[in-house]
């Protein structure tokens, strides 16, 4: 049913790529109605848009909102902001396979989720090696159409300031223009573009385990030519 109207959950919709996607989705109207999954309020005037204030410690007892077709995963933090290791991994490993879980025995038909550059279960990176573990951990359920988007440096405008980020990305605008050839994968990426590049792959997404690099989410954002 080509013209079916869906649904979708996202997690981390107030952060940098969550908050574009909520705009992107709906802008396009793709779906009937739009599950935003928050740990504070916020307000949505979209008639679309349903906004629920979660205990993300307590996601199993919010099974019925997984109800849905589509589940947009944008959870992550940074171990300063956590504060530790653990709190880190809390947020960035246990809510997104637990979200995934839940999905899996919801029928939700596709799992779209962004992880990092350089994701890898064995890195010696501890950020890295979370994100890889997450990956694994997707492989091992049965969802039939998982969507892993593996950003390189985001670029955009927060809602808390970083200031080791904002200066990673002032200096990035100058560095990726020497990016070409084989430093082209490498090159930062804006969180508008990784939104498009989500929900133009939840338009026609295939199934099984899908990954998608920095260069490709970039090319796949361009391609749509809906980046605003």
């Amino acid at each position: 049913m080509k013209n079916r109207k869906k649904t979708a959950l996202i997690l981390g919709a107030t952060g940098l790529v969550g908050n574009e996607l909520v705009k992107i989705l709906i802008q396009q109207k793709n779906y009937e109605k739009i599950h935003l999954l928050v740990r504070r309020p916020i307000v949505s005037h979209d008639p679309a848009c349903e906004v629920h204030v979660v205990d993300f410690e307590q996601l199993h007892t919010y099974q019925e909102l997984f109800q849905v077709t589509d589940v947009f995963c944008c959870l992550g933090t940074t171990i300063k902001k956590a504060k530790s290791k653990e709190a880190f991994r809390k947020v960035d490993y246990e809510y997104p396979v637990e979200a995934a879980k839940i999905a899996n025995v919801s029928g939700v038909e596709k799992f779209l989720i962004i992880t990092a550059m350089g994701s890898n279960a064995k890195s010696s990176i501890f950020y890295n090696q979370v994100k890889g573990e997450v990956e694994e951990s997707l492989g091992k359920l049965s969802l039939p159409s998982v969507h892993i988007f593996r950003p390189s440096l985001l670029l955009g405008e927060r809602e808390e300031f970083r200031f080791s980020e904002k200066i990673a990305a002032k200096a990035s605008s100058f560095i990726n223009i020497l990016m070409v050839g084989p430093l082209h994968p490498y090159k930062a990426i804006e969180a508008k573009n990784v939104a498009t590049a989500m929900a133009a792959v939840a338009e026609v997404g295939n199934s099984g385990m899908n990954i998608y690099p920095s260069h490709k989410i970039d090319q796949i954002a361009k391609e749509k030519n809906i980046i605003l």
